[in-house]
């Protein structure tokens, strides 16, 4: 990896701090203890240029998925992985004891095994878009730095967690890269940005009181815009139906160019999302964009109902919108159901035009409460 000189400086500087416990640099005293917002980092759109994405592959825990699904399920990240390299990087989480059998895996899928690196970063589950870092960069520099904030499986649902919550730290340990401390609980998912200031999220996961009870509103919408860079947070209520993350923002909105949002709907009024998409898409037809005209909201209905008999969750968390952004392709989720699944991915093929539009059968994958989105972590350039 080439690092700027820039970057070079920081992550010298970094060290001296962490071994001397000194505050200095280029002329401002306090240059250590300001936030990444004020070092000019920011978090970029995830349209814009990646040098990798990010996995975290499944552990060997007779929790998930039934107990019965690995080979289902390694076959299925292998599939994913191999759609990525074809594209870009692919890094991946894991023990080092299972690394052979992850390439081997990853080889049958027809992986492209230069875009392929796999790190002794052991792991407890699969979400890396929710305890995996949060890169911020600065545009000026073209400095990469991580930012990790503190991660507790949504409100202390599933133990244990204590690898997940490392693997930020490991990774900017094992890319030399600067790390600042987000300062309160956050997962990846609950926050979309476009790169201009602005940040969606919603009040179910950040004000719920099983993330960050001592915060407030006010100081939760500060602390997001010293790590990431953002001014302006933009709330949605409430999440759909089965969601373990009690909301997460990437199965409910996503923006897909400076003025657009595409956004979850049910028009189905029986359905039990209905009343919370329908609260959604209100606020949503009230955001303006940074240059005050109204976003243009371009609903995407939910698939039918997915449900396994005897789960524990009596309706999954299938939703179109946790599509995953490449640098020159989409990845989508599908359901097998044919007419839901192609009228989705020709919404979503018309928003990127210049990208191709790669669907995933995502059914087995959503058993466990997330799909593409939710297992990946993009890496800027």
């Amino acid at each position: 990896m080439e690092f700027s000189p820039s970057a070079i400086v920081s992550i010298l500087l970094s060290e001296i701090r962490e071994t001397l416990g000194l505050r200095f640099d280029q002329g401002n005293p306090n240059f250590f203890s300001m936030t990444p917002a004020q070092k000019g980092f920011s978090m970029p759109a995830e349209w814009t240029k990646q040098s990798a994405t990010w996995l975290s592959w499944p552990v060997e825990d007779p929790r998930h998925w039934g107990g019965g699904k690995k080979e289902i399920i390694w076959a299925k990240f292998a599939e994913i992985a191999a759609a990525i390299s074809r594209h870009q990087p692919v890094r991946i989480n894991a023990p080092a004891s299972i690394h052979g059998a992850i390439a081997t895996a990853c080889n049958r899928a027809h992986t492209n095994l230069s875009h392929l690196r796999l790190y002794d970063h052991p792991n407890n589950d699969v979400w890396c878009r929710d305890h995996g870092p949060i890169f911020v960069r600065n545009p000026v520099t073209d400095e990469i730095a991580i930012t990790d904030w503190e991660f507790n499986a949504w409100g202390g649902k599933f133990e244990p967690w204590n690898l997940d919550n490392a693997i930020p730290e490991k990774i900017a340990n094992t890319l030399h890269l600067p790390r600042y401390e987000g300062g309160m609980i956050l997962e990846g998912g609950a926050i979309e940005v476009n790169g201009r200031g602005q940040l969606l999220t919603t009040e179910a996961v950040l004000l719920n009181p099983n993330r960050n009870p001592h915060l407030s509103r006010e100081q939760t919408e500060q602390k997001l815009r010293d790590g990431l860079g953002v001014k302006e947070i933009l709330w949605l209520e409430k999440g759909i139906e089965g969601d373990d993350t009690d909301g997460h923002i990437d199965d409910l909105a996503r923006f897909t160019s400076n003025d657009t949002i595409l956004a979850c709907d049910e028009p189905d009024t029986s359905s039990p999302n209905h009343p919370a998409l329908t609260g959604n898409m209100s606020r949503l037809k009230n955001f303006l964009t940074p240059s005050g005209r109204p976003y243009d909201i371009v609903p995407i209905h939910l698939p039918q109902a997915c449900e396994i008999p005897g789960w524990r969750l009596p309706v999954l968390p299938a939703s179109y919108v946790n599509f995953l952004i490449l640098n020159h392709a989409v990845l989508v989720p599908t359901f097998r159901q044919r007419k839901n699944d192609d009228r989705a991915l020709g919404i979503i093929a018309e928003h990127f035009p210049d990208r191709d539009i790669i669907p995933i059968d995502c059914l087995d994958l959503v058993q466990e409460g997330g799909t593409l989105h939710c297992i990946s972590q993009q890496q800027p350039t």
